[in-house]
């Protein structure tokens, strides 16, 4: 007890950056297992998890203590359909974006709308220069409007892959031979995609040239018919054996859909705190967009629509698909990061478990980034994103809100410059 005192006190003389830093005393979800590992030391040194032990050996002088008595440690979340503005955005507001992704504990993001310039954000990410998760970065979408024929699909994916894109973005409007000329170019570039399914190319055939994340779990309504009635059960089995064999990721944005098929009321979305950190303005738009969406909208396809979806991610679950946790952020009464602690409920709401919901946002995102860096996990030599929680994230999903820190990269934040990063953005919005 003497000892931990004595190492607590460094807490008020010490640098907030130091190289190493050690939290004491937590309880650790390492996510190796459902199994929590009380009374953990766990140390970062030079931005990776040197050590998980209950023992704590001697720390080199400036270490940077963090008592976690109490508390729960969890790999940090990832968004896994994000977006991140273009460099020509307002000032601050890509700031502001990062900031508000990592304050709700996302150390990772998948940014699924490229625009030119963005590479040298991710790369600053990557340095520490900048406040902000990880970034992984689809370029330039490939939509009807952007490709004009096959041979310009082909070779805007050559031209991405030179370009150092991570992934390609596929969004409506391809014909048949654009979307498998982007495919087989995907291929022989070995790049990989994912987003939307083209009306023209269907569910089965996406399948079969090698979409690798279905966002939104687009094509899986269509290809089932959802929007008019429950769903053919047998029709559903075969979609999500055929899921599964192929290694497809899904990517729901549940929270986002009911947005956009008016299921959830506007008064309660014009009601979120957490609009508080975007202009008025676009709260006004948004709500001008939902209303002209409702009327346009048939009342009973929009709730079959709804319902449909979460039968669907239940099966897919539940048939061993992979589920990857993202919101389509920022985006209409999506306000980032927060928009992924809705999202969570309604994962639980399609039968998924605590730990199965955890192992969406940290787990498969460390696998299916796995070629790129080491993290996912709390084990040695594993990238140090990090959230510290003040209430077990087992026994209630909705306690990952209730967060103490964050750690992106072994940077520490605590909950004090969380808040004081947030009220500085909600400033400019006062309203």
């Amino acid at each position: 007890m003497l000892r931990l005192r004595y190492l607590l006190t460094l807490l008020l003389s010490l640098p907030l950056f130091a190289q190493t830093i050690v939290i004491l005393n937590v309880n650790v979800l390492t996510m190796t297992s459902p199994k929590l590992a009380t009374k953990q030391n766990v140390i970062v040194r030079d931005g990776k998890i040197e050590s998980v032990s209950d023992k704590l050996a001697k720390m080199p002088e400036g270490t940077v203590v963090i008592d976690g008595s109490g508390k729960y440690l969890i790999p940090g979340l990832a968004e896994m359909h994000g977006h991140i503005p273009p460099p020509n955005a307002p000032p601050g507001v890509i700031n502001d974006v990062l900031f508000l992704y990592l304050a709700n504990g996302i150390t990772t993001v998948r940014g699924m709308l490229g625009h030119p310039g963005q590479l040298e954000l991710r790369d600053r990410a990557k340095k520490g220069e900048l406040v902000s998760p990880n970034l992984y970065l689809a370029g330039p979408a490939f939509s009807g409007v952007a490709i004009n024929s096959p041979d310009e699909a082909a070779e805007k994916v050559r031209a991405q892959k030179a370009e150092g894109w991570d992934l390609l973005k596929v969004h409506e409007g391809l014909t048949v031979d654009e979307y498998d000329a982007t495919a087989n170019a995907a291929r022989n570039e070995g790049m990989r995609f994912g987003g939307h399914v083209p009306d023209d190319v269907g569910l089965l055939r996406a399948i079969k040239m090698g979409q690798e994340t279905f966002d939104h779990i687009d094509g899986y309504i269509e290809h089932l018919d959802g929007a008019k009635g429950p769903v053919d059960p047998k029709k559903l089995d075969e979609i999500v054996k055929l899921s599964k064999k192929a290694g497809v990721w899904i990517v729901p944005t549940s929270a986002l859909w009911e947005v956009l098929f008016c299921t959830t009321p506007l008064e309660t979305l014009k009601s979120y705190p957490e609009l508080k950190y975007v202009p008025a303005g676009s709260v006004e738009n948004w709500a001008k967009m939902y209303i002209d969406r409702q009327a346009k909208t048939p009342r009973e396809d929009a709730k079959n629509t709804i319902a449909n979806r979460v039968r669907i991610l239940r099966a897919l679950h539940k048939g061993g698909v992979r589920i990857l946790m993202g919101t389509d952020a920022p985006q209409q009464f999506s306000i980032p990061g927060f928009s992924l602690h809705r999202e969570l409920l309604l994962m639980r709401d399609a039968g998924m478990t605590p730990y199965d919901i955890l192992v969406s946002g940290t787990v498969n995102v460390g696998k299916y980034f796995a070629k790129q860096d080491s993290f996912g996990t709390i084990e040695p030599g594993k990238r140090a994103d990090l959230v510290l929680l003040d209430a077990n994230p087992l026994a209630d999903i909705a306690n990952v809100a209730k967060i103490q820190g964050v750690m992106v990269r072994g940077k520490w934040m605590s909950r004090a410059d969380l808040d004081a990063g947030l009220e500085k953005i909600a400033a400019k919005y006062k309203r």
